[in-house]
């Protein structure tokens, strides 16, 4: 069995994941982005070891989840979960990104940088990363016009170039990206034609050690082709460089 850690657990495929996991009899660690929401994960899957509190909108509250991490003992699979969708308005963190790019692309590298190594490290994309901007140009919306679709697709190919970027560089990691496919859940829309249960089954089935490849996009528990701009080393590279440039944490490698 498994000790494992999934951000952005508080409700959603995160959650569904996590209680698939707990019933599996993996130990799970869980995170909330206030107390509240937290209090609130806790009724919904009491069976969890414990859950992180921090807003990792902003660099200081990815730094503090990550620390809350590491004090909590080593995790043998990391789950980079959290996200914000496609409808938000353009919102300016401290960091002088938007929160989409803060949210679904930054925290999960530093994060990755931060929390001690685990086994396997899993990254949840989405079939929009398709659309994403490969060029990398811009990518916290400080000067482009806002376009929160957009800006989606790109912070999910960035979880894809993120995933395998690690791959690459660290060989004693499993290192995967997970497309969920387009669930009913709060950020896909009641209109979905697949069933949040169906989403979270290759995130719960990755996470718990089932499958033996690294550096791939998964869907339906089966490796399927990626945005070319994810396997191209120049453009893992500048998005690493990118991230290390906002945060100033850079990519230990």
């Amino acid at each position: 069995m498994a000790r494992i850690f999934i951000t952005g657990s508080s409700d959603g495929l995160g959650l569904i994941a996590a209680r698939t996991l707990i019933a599996d009899g993996h130990k799970v660690v869980l995170h909330a982005r206030n107390d509240q929401r937290a209090a609130q994960t806790k009724e919904k899957a009491p069976g969890a070891e414990a859950i992180l509190v921090s807003d990792i909108s902003t660099v200081a509250g990815m730094k503090h989840l990550a620390t809350q991490a590491n004090k909590s003992g080593k995790f043998d699979t990391v789950i980079h979960n959290a996200g914000t969708g496609y409808t938000n308005s353009y919102q300016k963190t401290e960091d002088g990104v938007d929160a989409t790019f803060a949210i679904n692309s930054l925290a999960p590298y530093v994060l990755t940088c931060l929390m001690d190594r685990p086994q396997r490290l899993l990254y949840t994309s989405s079939g929009l990363h398709s659309g994403g901007d490969g060029s990398l140009e811009d990518v916290g919306w400080s000067e482009k016009r806002w376009n929160g679709f957009q800006a989606y697709s790109d912070s999910k190919l960035h979880d894809v170039i993120l995933s395998f970027a690690v791959a690459r560089h660290w060989k004693d990691v499993q290192s995967n990206a997970i497309d969920p496919g387009w669930v009913a859940t709060k950020m896909g829309g009641a209109s979905a034609p697949g069933t949040a249960d169906e989403g979270a089954d290759t995130l719960s089935w990755l996470g718990g050690g089932n499958a033996s490849d690294t550096g791939k996009l998964y869907k339906s528990r089966k490796p399927i082709r990626s945005h070319g701009a994810a396997g191209n080393v120049e453009t893992q590279e500048k998005f690493l460089r990118i991230c290390e440039e906002i945060s100033r944490v850079p990519f230990p490698r």
